[in-house]
């Protein structure tokens, strides 16, 4: 039986690699999405993992849908509940799961992110792309939209304009763009894709893991959150973490000038 995702755990650091690189590691006509999904739940129970790497293997991060997957939709085969239902309990529980990661992830783009593939960069936390890379928000291509959150995540990424010129057109960006818009915080050349996410994995696994996880649902939770209901979250992961020993290491790593040691 194939396997569509490569999981690699080395330290604290598990990289997630998209591995139909024929096909452009497309998320859908494949095994690929529940194999994603039980890894992001393995992640999620492992307390020793602080930092998650998804690439893609071959040219391409990933094609988005399998288009020749979608004629059994097209068709008339089944009806239109029946598809609804399908995004409902398939696709749409990804953007859901790495949304409640508490774990960040890091998506190391190595080729061309379309459509759904340019969705699954959104979904996650930071983003960093090799220099021949490129994105399309291309749904309209097909004559179907984003069923996947990408109207929800995009915008919140580079703004509501320039994400409604992607959505609308259909149209590429290159990596040089996408990193003027912030789609990207990085470009680099290929052979440093991986040593570059790499080095951003290991500087966040390096600080106490709660208060990485914290971190991360509070940047979350304040995508949507009133201010004075962010606060309130905050007082009381606030109040939780005073109390770990973690934080005691930190303060005494401070004071006696060495490095803290967060192995525990």
């Amino acid at each position: 039986m194939t396997q569509y995702l490569l999981y690699e755990q080395d330290a604290h650091v598990v990289t997630l690699t998209l591995n139909d690189p024929e096909r452009h590691n497309p998320l859908t006509g494949s095994s690929l999405l529940d194999e994603l999904l039980a890894a992001l739940q393995r992640i999620e129970a492992d307390r020793s993992v602080r930092a998650v790497i998804l690439t893609g293997k071959g040219a391409s991060f990933s094609a988005g849908g399998n288009v020749k997957a979608m004629l059994r939709q097209a068709s008339g085969e089944v009806d239109a509940m029946q598809v609804r239902q399908e995004y409902r309990s398939g696709i749409q529980r990804l953007p859901l799961a790495l949304f409640n990661l508490e774990v960040p992830v890091i998506a190391a783009i190595n080729g061309h992110a379309i459509g759904a593939g340019l969705d699954l960069t959104c979904m996650c936390d930071m983003r960093i792309a090799v220099d021949s890379a490129k994105f399309a928000e291309s749904f309209v291509k097909v004559g179907i939209v984003a069923g996947d959150g990408g109207a929800w995540l995009l915008p919140r990424i580079i703004g509501l304009s320039r994400a409604a010129e992607l959505s609308f057109t259909g149209r590429s960006i290159d990596a040089r763009q996408a990193l003027e818009w912030n789609l990207v915080s990085q470009v680099v050349p290929a052979a440093e894709l991986m040593p570059a996410a790499r080095k951003l994995a290991e500087e966040i696994a390096a600080n106490p893991p709660h208060a990485v996880r914290l971190t991360k649902r509070l940047i979350r939770e304040g995508m949507t959150t009133r201010l004075d209901t962010l606060l309130e979250m905050a007082a009381m992961y606030q109040a939780v973490s005073h109390q770990t020993a973690d934080h005691r290491e930190a303060v005494m790593a401070f004071i006696e000038k060495r490095k803290p040691d967060f192995s525990r």
